[in-house]
């Protein structure tokens, strides 16, 4: 791991001045949080900002193209504010990312009902109390009523069949359907990419590192979010907290793809580099590897990605499945243009 990303926080004087200069464009920034966001995505150098910018840049404008459709989703409805199925129907074809994301509103509802439950339930405990040794009876097990348990709802969707019948069939405890199983084995390949990362991490790395877990878009900077995403410009309905939360959590998911994607793309290009280095680089870089000496220069430190990377990884994004387009061919014609792709 680079020293240099943990000494170099991401409240350096260049990201202020940058910053500054972009809220004359967005009327705020986020520069803060994408740096922790590509931190926690891999990227362990201090990228520039023109970089952060353009990652910025393409996480609003994909901000704003969601909230276009899901817009025009609820005209045809006949409603003018925008739901939760809106938003979760334009990434229904992403298995993984709607499971994800089902999971994330199910245990937000759990917290809420334990708060809420806390709330209520704190002074009627203390009168039961209160009457017992007035009483001078202690309540046994059998009085005592047993406490609900805050159990993790699962969240339907309007376009599963199960939501077309009027009886459910009652869910098991250990019943996993495919989008589950997808979500998991993707959360798995995530958590021992980030165990690999952290296995050697001093303390204060580690604390830090945990520290740009918790970035966000919207937590506790939701009317700034509100501003930035172009709430009453874009869309003239006002969005809830779930709506706020669900593209607080989709942010997170485009800044994270874009920089997995932007570094598997420096990668290449660094081993394109290396390969057609020559003859003699590749012999000094082969007896670099097999021993180090006591007087060997050091080695080159990892370079940040940069703009061009993000640029590639972001057209590699867009680019349309082969399958897609030969489901879109008319008359031995591709369509001049094609929608934006939601990352």
């Amino acid at each position: 791991m680079d020293s240099a990303a943990i000494s170099s926080q991401p409240h350096a004087g260049s990201q202020k001045d940058h910053e500054m200069e972009k809220e004359d464009i967005f009327g705020c920034s986020f520069t803060n949080d994408i740096l922790k966001m590509m931190f926690v995505s891999g990227e362990t150098a201090e990228p520039s900002p023109e970089t952060t910018t353009l990652i910025e840049e393409i996480t609003r404008q994909q901000v704003i193209e969601i909230l276009t459709r899901s817009t025009a989703l609820a005209t045809r409805r006949g409603v003018r504010s925008i739901s939760t199925d809106d938003l979760i129907f334009l990434i229904r074809h992403d298995k993984a990312k709607v499971s994800r994301l089902r999971t994330f509103l199910s245990w937000k509802d759990v917290r809420k009902n334990v708060k809420d439950s806390d709330d209520k339930g704190g002074g009627d405990a203390a009168d039961f109390a209160a009457a017992d040794d007035a009483a001078g009876v202690v309540a046994g097990p059998a009085d005592v009523a047993p406490k609900p348990k805050n159990k993790r709802a699962k969240v339907g969707l309007a376009w599963d069949v199960n939501s077309f019948y009027s009886v459910q069939v009652p869910e098991r405890e250990d019943e996993e359907d495919e989008e589950e199983e997808e979500q998991n084995y993707a959360t798995l390949q995530r958590l021992a990419a980030a165990d690999e990362r952290t296995r050697h991490m001093t303390r204060e790395e580690y604390v830090f590192w945990s520290e740009c877990r918790q970035a966000s878009f919207t937590y506790r900077k939701s009317k700034r979010f509100r501003e930035w995403a172009g709430f009453g410009i874009v869309t003239e309905s006002k969005p809830n907290d779930d709506i706020v939360d669900i593209l607080g959590f989709l942010t997170f998911e485009i800044v994270q793809t874009l920089t997995e994607e932007a570094l598997k793309v420096k990668e290449r290009e660094d081993n394109e580099k290396h390969r057609r280095g020559g003859a003699e680089a590749g012999e000094n870089m082969k007896k670099r590897k097999r021993e180090t000496g006591l007087f060997d220069p050091p080695e080159e430190g990892r370079t940040p990605i940069e703009p061009r990377h993000v640029r590639e990884a972001y057209r590699k994004l867009q680019a349309t499945p082969q399958k897609a387009k030969a489901m879109l061919l008319h008359n031995g014609r591709v369509p001049c243009r094609f929608p934006l792709a939601l990352i």
